[in-house]
């Protein structure tokens, strides 16, 4: 059987140390991308991918470009992305230009697993 998989997009690499951990304990493997610039490489060789959690606040390609790169792709335009950021203020922006979820950093450990459940099963979660 084929593990569940999730790309995460974030120029922090302890932040995606502890979402690709959090990842782990639910039995999805993750691949990282630090440098926004090199997605569109990336891309080619990712395995099927579940979820997608993108950072809003990048240098070079932000959060929105990317989600608009990724929505361009046949592959990756029904998967849920997921905004994954500190700045409660977009919550509005993400939900208006089509995000699927919203989860502030830091994550919380209690909440998501439940979190990530109802996102692989197609419900948004805005927390």
């Amino acid at each position: 059987m084929t593990k569940s998989h999730a790309l995460i997009v974030d120029d922090n690499q302890d932040n995606m140390a502890i979402l690709a951990q959090m990842l782990s304990m639910e039995g999805i493997e993750s691949t990282r991308i630090e440098d926004s610039t090199k997605l569109e490489k990336a891309l080619l060789s990712l395995p099927k991918t579940q979820v997608i959690f993108l950072d809003l606040e990048m240098p070079k390609l932000n959060g929105y470009e990317i989600f608009n790169q990724l929505r361009s792709i046949d592959a990756f335009k029904n998967v849920p992305i997921v905004a994954y950021t500190v700045h409660v203020s977009e919550i509005n922006t993400v939900r208006h230009l089509g995000f699927h979820s919203f989860l502030t950093k830091p994550l919380d450990q209690d909440d998501f697993p439940d979190q990530l459940a109802r996102i692989l099963h197609g419900e948004s979660v805005w927390a």
